[in-house]
């Protein structure tokens, strides 16, 4: 076990799968915080916020990049960069950006989602983008912006549907913008399939896109924060609205210096995530009800008779397991959950179903 690992604690303690976003700082990643160089980063000049915002453009092969409370507002400050009010971006119905993000770009950004549905794969059919762009016509919004997420839904998209997505969106002028949330989940599963580095996976990607949100408080275990990668222009302008939507902070190189320990150190880890995933998935297997969809990264999906899921929820935190069933029954693993906690998960889930 790495440091970036922790165990799941003793037998009494919560398996919490509900999401990558419940983990908590590591021992290094709490000293390299209490040791970070601090200014203020509204007048530019935290040095901690500044080494982040460097490194992470320089990683992934833009000009730069700004670092940001929440995902978000990463999202939603960029989609305000590439659009203006009245034009209208190319979305998946279950895009972080259009159904969980409280419709920020059309309350705040005056900008007309045109959601589309999914391939089974999460990507966003070709035919169905070309057929959404509108014409350049009064009586239509503008179409601006196509908008990716990768992963979605724990599914990575193939390297070549990225290609495609993106020559498409740029014969027709649109700017391109990638909800990278777990972007390095995506390039450390790409990485372990094609082989190479993770790094050089997750700059792969972001060679398809004008912009990148990258968060650093799901699996990559930072207390808080995003960071928006793509020109300098477009970073100029994504600042101006950062400060509109309330997002200029103080001292914050505190939290950068979470990020940036991330980006450092815990980025191969990811794949013991994968790994436990798996581990999950196979030992739901065959449980009469419960349809457990093969996980490509660390997030599993259940299908569930509907009369029982709200009861198996329940079931699980009795006994000790946190799991999330909106829409379907949603596990995720995380650096603060190990091979015994997840274990305990099957074993709580195997008793629910009296197997």
């Amino acid at each position: 076990m790495n440091e970036g690992s922790k165990a799941s604690g003793p037998s009494g303690a919560i398996v919490d799968l509900r999401s990558d976003t419940v983990t908590q700082p590591t021992a290094g990643m709490r000293a390299a915080m209490a040791v970070a160089p601090l200014g203020d980063d509204v007048f530019g000049d935290d040095p901690s916020v500044n080494g982040l915002q460097a490194a992470l453009a320089e990683r992934l092969g833009f000009e730069a990049a700004l670092f940001m409370p929440t995902g978000t507002q990463s999202n939603l400050a960029a989609l305000m960069a590439h659009c203006q009010r009245g034009d209208e971006y190319i979305v998946g119905q279950f895009a972080h950006t259009y159904r969980w993000e409280g419709g920020g770009a059309a309350v705040l950004g005056s900008i007309q989602p045109q959601p589309l549905n999914h391939a089974p794969d999460g990507s966003l059919p070709l035919a169905d983008i070309e057929a959404s762009i509108k014409p350049d016509d009064a009586h239509f919004a503008r179409t601006r912006l196509l908008a990716l997420e990768n992963t979605i839904g724990g599914k990575v998209l193939p390297m070549d549907y990225l290609a495609a997505a993106s020559g498409l969106a740029t014969r027709h002028g649109l700017s391109r913008h990638l909800d990278g949330a777990r972007l390095f989940n995506a390039a450390v599963a790409i990485a372990a399939r094609e082989g190479g580095d993770a790094y050089a996976a997750a700059r792969r990607i972001c060679a398809h896109f004008d912009s990148v949100s990258v968060c650093f408080s799901k699996g990559l275990g930072a207390p808080v924060g995003s960071v928006l990668c793509g020109s300098r222009e477009l970073i100029k302008s994504a600042h101006r609205w950062r400060k509109m939507l309330g997002g200029g902070m103080r001292q914050a190189g505190l939290l950068a210096s979470a990020a940036h320990y991330a980006l450092d150190h815990q980025v191969a880890r990811l794949a013991e995530d994968h790994a436990l995933a798996q581990r999950l998935a196979e030992g739901l297997q065959g449980l009469p009800g419960l349809t457990v969809e093969a996980p490509q990264t660390n997030i599993i999906f259940c299908d569930v008779d509907k009369d029982i899921a709200a009861k198996l929820v329940a079931h699980l935190k009795g006994e000790g397991v946190l799991t999330t069933g909106l829409y379907k029954l949603r596990f995720v693993t995380h650096l603060d959950v190990d091979a015994a906690g997840v274990d305990r998960a099957i074993a709580a889930t195997r008793r629910f179903f009296n197997a």
